[in-house]
């Protein structure tokens, strides 16, 4: 059974994100044996700064993670954390990536929120505690 919330010694928290980049370029370079390395290393980063993946999907020309961390780790620096830790690793282990492309990774990336309530629910949640 999943837990809803985790909690540290001072906040209980459900702090899960959506992310999405991609290479330089957006260059199919993501295939078979990169894109299992990479999952390797992307699951390696996570624990080490105690993040969880909840999801990863790796297409040939982008990544997606469902991630949740603990809120002193800023959505920058986790995709900071992921994007640099498997760009070095990768760019060691595969040369062609070094030839390929300057860096490995572009620098732009997507992240949203995936939360349990609905933008109204909390509107009226707040509302509602007017006066009490």
């Amino acid at each position: 059974m999943t837990t809803r919330y985790a909690k540290n010694a001072g906040a209980v928290f459900s702090l899960k994100y959506h992310i999405v980049w991609c290479p330089k370029y957006r260059r199919s370079v993501l295939t078979p044996p990169v894109d299992d390395r990479l999952k390797e290393v992307l699951c390696d980063v996570a624990e080490e700064y105690g993040m969880t993946l909840h999801a990863l999907d790796v297409r040939p020309d982008h990544v997606h993670v469902f991630v949740e961390a603990d809120p002193t780790l800023g959505v920058a620096e986790m995709v900071n954390r992921l994007k640099g830790k498997s760009s070095r690793a990768l760019r060691d282990e595969f040369p062609a990536l070094r030839s390929r492309l300057p860096t490995l990774w572009s620098r732009s990336y997507f992240a949203a929120t995936v939360g349990g309530v609905s933008d109204e629910t909390i509107r009226r949640y707040i509302e509602s505690q007017k006066g009490k």
